[in-house]
């Protein structure tokens, strides 16, 4: 049996985003939320719950990055040339967020400074990855092998919405992450944001999902014309299980269960949008073979993907493992 290489690898970059996503979501959702903190000593512990993991949750940024310039280099050229802006603001935004890991803690007199860019470089990341999301559900104009459309496409009020949904939810990944690492008050007081942030991102999704059949016909033929018209019943149906999971979760105060069903909240999004893009890679005209690299290359380029990511999940997993557990005021970041 022949395998179709360049479907392969769009799972591979698909499962690298969505692990992004999992990983740096609440790394980031915990940035959004560092002002809120009342204290010193608890935004010191929010840092200490990701400062072993962080960077190695970024790793897989590169990984869809990468993979996406090797295995499907007609789609990076267009997505980059569209989405020029929001990518290098979202990028120096990591930038200056890993640089406030650093440094935050070796200063009193400027620790302020590191403080807001911790938060304004997590928030502003989430923001642009949002916009960024946002503007492919749009579509990217396509002429021949270019990208023919304006400078500012990617900024419209769909795009600043998807935004806003996605620092909110990585918001509610942050808070029930914290729920899952921290006890006493700080763990009171995020508790109390998780249940905003829920129902805020639950109505966010809502609108988000009701406008996106709108955005391409294409869209709105695959979600409502039979037999795909069974997935827009079966998937609100699963949002509303996850969402009672989660209430439920906050209600009787479980630890771990919040964090769960937050995941898995992202987990549906994420499978909606890839069953609105199949088989577009470039919405509403690049498909997944149209774009693909030469099968040589695919080939090439598998044969070290099969070694490496394996070698990074038990890296990542293991490093979980050994950071498992409550994070203490008294531990620090060295």
């Amino acid at each position: 049996m022949e395998i179709d290489l360049a479907l392969v690898w769009a799972g591979i970059i698909c499962f690298a985003v969505l692990t992004y996503v999992v990983l740096d979501g609440f790394d980031l959702g915990l940035g959004i939320l560092f002002p809120f903190a009342r204290e010193t000593e608890h935004r010191d512990v929010m840092m200490n719950t990701v400062a072993p993991v962080w960077d190695g949750n970024e790793t897989w940024l590169v990984l869809g990055g990468g993979g996406l310039f090797a295995v499907f280099p007609l789609a990076y050229s267009l997505i980059l040339t569209a989405l020029y802006m929001p990518i290098t603001i979202m990028l120096l935004a990591l930038v200056f967020r890993g640089v406030a890991f650093e440094y935050r803690w070796r200063t009193t007199r400027w620790k302020g400074v590191w403080d807001f860019a911790f938060a304004g470089g997590s928030t502003v990341a989430a923001m642009m990855q949002g916009i960024t999301l946002g503007a492919l559900v749009q579509g990217i104009s396509v002429s021949g092998r270019s990208y023919s459309g304006g400078w500012w496409d990617w900024l419209t009020p769909f795009s600043l919405l998807v935004g806003v949904a996605v620092v909110v939810g990585y918001a509610l990944l942050g808070s029930t992450w914290l729920i899952l690492k921290t006890e006493h008050h700080l763990q009171s007081q995020m508790r109390s944001y998780a249940k905003v942030t829920a129902v805020a991102t639950l109505v966010l999704m809502g609108v988000v999902s009701l406008l996106t059949p709108f955005q391409d016909p294409v869209y709105f033929h695959r979600w409502f014309s039979w037999p795909s018209v069974v997935l827009a019943v079966i998937m609100p149906v699963l949002i509303l299980w996850v969402a009672r999971g989660l209430y439920i979760g906050l209600r009787d105060h479980h630890e771990a269960s919040p964090f769960i069903y937050s995941l898995l909240l992202f987990l549906l999004c994420f499978i909606g949008i890839g069953i609105s893009f199949f088989p577009h890679l470039v919405p509403p005209s690049v498909t997944i073979w149209d774009a693909a690299a030469p099968e040589s290359s695919l080939l090439f380029a598998l044969a070290g993907t099969v070694v490496l990511v394996p070698i990074i999940l038990i890296y990542t997993a293991y490093a979980y493992y050994v950071f498992r557990g409550k994070v203490k005021p008294s531990e620090g970041y060295h």
